[in-house]
């Protein structure tokens, strides 16, 4: 059975790369988003499933508008009937007349109805949840609302990162849409009664504030690692990076202050002290803390 594969990120780009090697379900197309220009030159760069699908040598298309007819048609054009539509970590809504076309399963990287939404990953290890996992559902209009066929858990450590968590679950995610793809297991509706939803990641999620108990900021700063970065305000001065951070417990320092002790950086949460491991200065690399404070001094208070 071919597939069509629709998907943006790294994650997807992971699955993306099981499938083309799964038999009998090669995508006959990949349809992903429009090169933009990132970072500081602003330099043109194609999406990661984009490099993935043409590393594979799988036929590639980025439209700009996922939902038009013309994609429709596309899709429609590959096979009859048409291939079965996959969707994982696209990042942009699918409606009609797509979404009325054909039946589409979604890779949804949670245990559904927990963490509905753009940033499940991340919302799971910020919650301090001591266990996620993947759903195979059926795409519908709502919010990751629709039916789910295949789930598994994932256990969350706690000392995973989004980057060793994704890393799993992506593992996961492919071996549940091949055994969708294969067995055709029966969908059943999810319970509303459990849901919550993960908001995309903005600048205020990112940013470590000392008013909040240090285990907390200590869980955001693994949450955001290594795709995102938490960010430390540290008065008139570019927020530090933070790319590496502990709960100190041996250690007291009062809330708001940011503090040098033995060639450790330590901020007084409330309650609790973050000890920060690794940091980013602005427009520098990544270094220990003992680095930061040998090139830098200690900078004002948080």
């Amino acid at each position: 059975m071919s597939t069509v594969f629709i998907g943006t990120s790294d994650f997807a780009a992971a699955v993306l790369e099981r499938l083309a090697f799964a038999e009998g379900h090669r995508p006959a197309l990949v349809l992903t988003r429009p090169d933009r220009p990132r970072g500081r030159g602003q330099r043109l760069s194609s999406p990661p499933v984009a490099e993935r699908a043409r590393a594979l040598g799988l036929p590639l298309e980025q439209p700009e508008r996922i939902n038009d007819e013309a994609v429709v048609a596309m899709i429609g054009a590959l096979s009859d009937p048409p291939p079965t539509v996959v969707v994982c970590a696209f990042g942009a809504l699918i409606a009609d007349p797509l979404l009325s076309a054909q039946e589409i399963l979604n890779v949804h990287p949670s245990l559904l109805p927990r963490w509905r939404g753009a940033a499940p990953i991340e919302r799971a290890i910020m919650a301090g949840d001591e266990q996620t996992g993947v759903s195979i559902m059926r795409l519908t209009e709502g919010l990751d609302s629709g039916p789910v066929c295949l789930e598994a858990p994932e256990p969350i450590d706690p000392r995973d990162t989004y980057g060793t968590l994704a890393g799993r679950l992506q593992e996961l995610g492919a071996t549940l849409l091949l055994r969708a793809l294969d067995e055709r297991p029966p969908f059943q509706e999810q319970d509303e009664r459990g849901v919550t939803y993960a908001e995309k990641i903005g600048p205020a999620d990112r940013s470590l504030k000392p008013t909040q108990p240090a285990q907390e900021l200590e869980r955001v700063v693994r949450a955001l690692h290594p795709h995102i970065g938490a960010r430390l305000e540290i008065g008139s001065e570019q927020p530090l990076g933070v790319l590496q951070a502990q709960v100190a417990d041996d250690e007291t320092v009062p809330a708001g202050q940011l503090l040098e002790r033995d060639g450790r950086l330590l901020l007084g949460c409330l309650p609790g002290t973050l000890e920060l491991t690794e940091v980013k200065p602005a427009g520098g690399r990544a270094m220990t803390a003992a680095e930061y404070l040998r090139g830098h001094g200690l900078p004002g208070r948080a």
